[in-house]
């Protein structure tokens, strides 16, 4: 009697504990290739192809990993899932490439992303162009305040192997196509301010220049002023 009484308990509190919430993957830390960086390890498939093997480090509460690798002159990405820290995708020999990694878990919707990284897969030339800057403030399509002065301050950051960046050109306006350049920015100012009219779309776009006359460009944001 004592014993079925003990099991009794035992059942009734076990039984009655709550399973614990399924938790939300944590972000993986990128390993290689290394940021900002001409990897040169791709096993070369032909003249204009190499397999490049990109690693990550294990993340909390992660099942699987979406690899996702984008050539930042075509727009293309390239995507694969895995269960392991490590994958390797064909690129184009001397181009540049943004990857990140996603963390997935199948009990959960939300996801976790990784930084995302910049690279050069190494080909025959021995210069190359900046890396297209990376747009901080505004996103596209943002709806932004404007300040007491009524002006919005553009930002973005810039990274090139050779580190000789020279300048970064801010082409701002109302016209689609962002061709009017407005400010000639050295590679030390990563912002400037614009000035802007209320409920009005503004279309935006930064070209890195190097010294030796190499260039990048970000492709065209907007944003609207509030």
């Amino acid at each position: 009697m004592r014993y079925l009484l003990i099991t009794m308990c035992f059942l009734v509190v076990f039984g009655c504990r709550k399973k614990s919430a399924p938790k939300t993957p944590k972000a993986s830390v990128l390993v290689f290739p290394n940021k900002d960086s001409e990897c040169t390890t791709g096993e070369s498939l032909n003249e204009t192809t190499s397999n490049v093997e990109f690693r990550w480090l294990a993340s909390d509460d992660t099942e699987t990993y979406e690899l996702n690798v984008s050539n930042l002159t075509t727009g293309i990405t390239q995507k694969i899932s895995t269960a392991s820290l490590s994958a390797k995708l064909p690129l184009e020999k001397g181009e540049p490439f943004s990857w990140v990694v996603i963390s997935k878990n199948t009990k959960v919707n939300e996801t976790a992303s990784s930084e995302t990284w910049q690279f050069y897969n190494a080909g025959s030339q021995t210069t190359y162009a900046p890396f297209p800057a990376q747009i901080i403030f505004p996103e596209s399509g943002a709806s932004v305040l404007r300040d007491i002065n009524n002006e919005i301050e553009l930002s973005w950051s810039g990274a090139d192997i050779e580190d000789d960046i020279e300048v970064f050109e801010v082409y701002f306006g109302t016209e689609a196509d962002a061709n009017t350049l407005i400010a000639s920015s050295p590679s030390g100012d990563t912002s400037h301010k614009v000035s802007v009219i209320s409920e009005t779309t503004y279309y935006w776009r930064i070209v890195t220049r190097d010294v030796e006359g190499n260039t990048s460009d970000t492709g065209i944001f907007q944003f609207k002023a509030l």
